[in-house]
């Protein structure tokens, strides 16, 4: 039997990268999937890639920023499939490797909007349905920026952390609900992230990539895939308030 049988997952980011391939592998694993992106083009593009194959998932325009958006999300996975089983929240973007001497506020909160603040909000809109049916599954997208120092800039360095905290927290506090809330933090993934930057700054690039060439190697987003999808499925009932480092061993040196 497929391990997500029956369940319905929500994934933000899931137009491209590691959220396409996590609401790709969900849905041939049984979900009904909330594909959810602010990329129209991408976001029809993975239905259609998963409805060919035989599964089942709708398109929602999310930007995570945005509590309507993130309202809308929900409450189409429940209109549309009756309930909420499993969310990803995978959206993300990088700081242009900003210092904390030269981050601005504007790059500052945007970057905490997306990779914290939006996840919070998910986070808050989902525990009530899961608390209802005293079961849900909560899967963070962080990142070894979250587990060390200077993989990045400032902000997003702060944002994984934070994010890996927010993680720990719900995991431990709605426990006895029967909920899980566990994080995987991915190494260098080949994924368009980067398009996300424009004029990195060298100083903090520099800092941060000094180690680079310890990474043992890139990872692909379908291994990120099956990471969730272990995290989401029964195989990982003893898992929660974890964080599965996906890196090749790069954070071990």
């Amino acid at each position: 039997m497929a391990k997500l049988q029956g369940k319905t997952a929500v994934v933000t980011g899931a137009g491209s990268g590691m959220g396409k391939s996590i609401a790709i592998l969900f849905a041939a694993e049984g979900a009904r999937v909330i594909v959810a992106d602010i990329n129209h083009d991408s976001l029809n593009a993975v239905v259609n890639e998963i409805t060919a194959a035989g599964g089942i998932a709708k398109a929602v325009i999310a930007d995570v920023t945005k509590e309507e958006d993130i309202q809308n999300m929900i409450d189409e996975a429940v209109k549309n499939y009756g309930t909420l089983d499993i969310l990803v929240n995978n959206a993300g973007i990088l700081d242009n490797f900003a210092p904390a001497e030269k981050v601005t506020d504007q790059v500052w909160e945007k970057v905490f909007a997306v990779n914290s603040t939006g996840p919070m909000r998910t986070i808050r809109k989902a525990l009530p349905i899961f608390i209802a049916k005293k079961a849900g599954i909560i899967i963070n997208i962080a990142s070894v920026g979250g587990l060390v120092g200077s993989r990045a800039g400032a902000a997003y360095t702060a944002s994984k952390h934070a994010l890996v905290g927010l993680t720990k927290n719900v995991g431990f506090q709605y426990v006895g609900y029967n909920i899980r809330c566990n994080a995987i933090a991915p190494g260098s993934v080949r994924t368009n992230i980067g398009n996300t930057m424009c004029a990195p700054d060298k100083f903090c690039m520099d800092r941060a990539m000094a180690g680079i060439n310890l990474n043992p190697r890139i990872i692909e987003p379908d291994e990120i895939a099956h990471v969730a999808l272990f995290l989401a499925s029964d195989d990982a009932s003893a898992i929660n308030g974890a964080v599965i480092t996906t890196d090749a061993g790069w954070t071990s040196y």
